[in-house]
């Protein structure tokens, strides 16, 4: 596949006194996402100009992919915690990839 059929960032805001415990629930996300099949990669970073920011960048093969993705359960630690670890919503930018993948 020269291009993802579904490009997203995601972007996560930690409460500053949650930042910590956000970052591990998030890495734990990575591996596991990354073993689905319909995920092509799985980016995480931190913001370095506000460690509280945290951003996915993904790419999966299809929309439908990724919506398979938001139903798997390694994503519950998070999403049952939202309120104790966010400071605002979180923010899914959904992209088309204009160039191919290297």
């Amino acid at each position: 596949m020269r291009r993802p059929g579904c490009t997203i960032i995601g972007t996560v805001v930690a409460k500053p006194d949650k930042r910590d415990e956000l970052a591990k629930v998030l890495a734990a996300q990575v591996e596991p996402t990354r073993a689905e099949p319909g995920c092509i990669n799985y980016d995480f970073h931190c913001d370095k100009q506000n460690p509280n920011v945290f951003v996915f960048y993904e790419n999966f093969v299809d929309q439908a992919a990724l919506d398979e993705h938001l139903k798997k359960p390694h994503l519950k630690p998070l999403m049952s915690r939202l309120e104790e670890l966010v400071a605002e919503p979180i923010v899914i930018r959904h992209l088309e990839m204009l160039s191919d993948l290297r």
